[in-house]
């Protein structure tokens, strides 16, 4: 059985580093940031993830999952080392490889055998080819000749569901130039392939852009009805009705077509924008991506302008904002829609009252330049409390029951701009509202 070690205990590598423990492994987890480290190995989890803090504190109990800053020893103890740093985008739109690198420089000057190196963080086409001219280059410099190869190996984890996802993949990714490398990861990913799981085997340019095409074509998909529910309500079509008609189509499928503010999140947008880097950067275009990442930029400007257009001025106007994550069940905010649309709504003269279940660490920091006409509030109804409007972000479940006889007596406003369409408009206009959903 496998060795592994995992460099960077972000959200993907704690995730990947935790599960495969669970596996059954030996997993050692390694990063530059000592508190990390420290925390961890006292069972205090730096990312919300359902599930996890379980998984975590029960495999290091057993000695199976630990925790260090020694990344020598790391390397040198474990036959299979996955590299799960961030690749943060650059201004151009593409994959930052810095830190990919410099972790397959840290590899190639303590490696001392055959090891097998993992690009589990999402990199462009040619990223593990990059890996490997970096591991050669030190090895030269060291005047080594261990062999050593190089796999990429996507993930395609969901936040709020990436225990899950982890355990039960639609399909495992393996791109590889030997059979020695498939044949040790098929080892490392064991438990799967008992389990029938589907193993996809091929090279490694062809792995990475499969990331970055399914990525790009989930993101179009959320766009494209983004875009119908725009055009449902101009013309007096309900927009849910089209998306679980056309879902119920075997070609087209339901999932991803849940109209609303717009992508958010570590991965569609900074893929996206990737992908058209990489498409023009060998002379081609890749125009649907291209449309799919400026309609998402949009679509976060016209909840605005639907708040805006429902209200009038927005002057005098408070609103209680329910929800800032990119999605429930995470607390994380990047490129969520909630960055957009709170400093514009801030712009045109609103007050907000803010409440998210996991969000309020994250958000001090995110919001800092509109602090003074923003409130954090301990609860959705301290929130809703003497507000004119109500405006759901993001669909935590905890909002998908709120008690409406509450309002009137909280002085919460008629106005409910609903964003992600988890309340009947009919019931809601029954009840007194006055609703704006998303194509409804």
């Amino acid at each position: 059985m496998p060795q592994i070690a995992v460099i960077g205990a972000g959200y993907v590598g704690l995730v990947s580093g935790a599960i495969l423990s669970d596996f059954g492994h030996n997993v050692t987890c390694v990063d530059i940031d000592e508190d990390k480290i420290n925390s961890l190995k006292n069972g205090i989890i730096p990312i919300f993830e359902p599930g996890l803090e379980r998984i975590v504190k029960n495999n290091y109990y057993y000695k199976r999952l630990d925790f260090t800053t020694d990344i020598q020893s790391a390397v040198q103890n474990n036959d299979v080392i996955f590299i799960a740093v961030g690749t943060p985008p650059a201004d151009d739109g593409s994959a930052d490889l810095q830190y990919v690198l410099a972790v397959a420089k840290d590899i190639a000057t303590h490696m001392d055998g055959y090891k097998v190196i993992v690009n589990k963080s999402t990199v462009p086409v040619g990223a593990g080819q990059k890996v490997k001219a970096a591991v050669q280059a030190i090895l030269a410099e060291r005047g080594a000749d261990y062999a050593f190869d190089v796999v990429s190996n996507p993930e395609f984890l969901r936040e709020g569901s990436a225990v899950q996802d982890f355990m039960h993949p639609d399909r495992v990714i393996l791109g590889a130039e030997s059979d020695r490398a498939i044949s040790v990861m098929k080892e490392v990913y064991r438990v799967l392939y008992l389990n029938e799981t589907p193993f996809v085997e091929t090279n490694i340019e062809t792995a990475e852009m499969i990331k970055y095409a399914s990525n790009a074509f989930l993101a179009m998909k959320i766009t494209f009805i983004n875009e119908v529910a725009n055009v449902c309500e101009k013309v007096g079509a309900d927009v849910q009705k089209v998306a679980k008609a056309m879902g119920r189509d075997g070609r087209i499928s339901p999932k991803f077509l849940h109209a609303g503010p717009g992508f958010g999140g570590s991965c569609f947008p900074k893929d996206t924008r990737a992908l058209v880097k990489i498409a023009r950067d060998c002379g081609e275009s890749i125009s649907l991506v291209e449309a799919t990442v400026a309609a998402n930029d949009r679509q976060k400007l016209k909840m605005v302008d639907k708040i805006a257009g429902a209200l009038g001025e927005l002057n005098d106007k408070t609103l209680a904002v329910l929800g800032v994550t990119f999605k429930p069940n995470t607390d994380d905010m990047r490129e969520a829609p909630s960055l957009v649309i709170l400093p514009e709504l801030v712009k045109r003269g609103a007050k907000l009252k803010v409440y998210d279940p996991a969000g309020r660490k994250e958000g001090d920091w995110r919001f800092a330049g509109i602090k003074d006409s923003l409130t954090w509030c301990g609860n959705a109804y301290e929130a809703l409390a003497h507000t004119d409007a109500t405006v759901i972000l993001t669909e935590w479940n905890e909002f998908r029951n709120l008690d409406f006889d509450k309002f009137k007596e909280i002085g919460a406003g008629a106005y409910f701009f609903d964003l992600r369409n988890i309340y009947d408009k009919k019931s809601m206009v029954e009840k007194g509202f006055k609703y704006y959903g998303v194509g409804v």
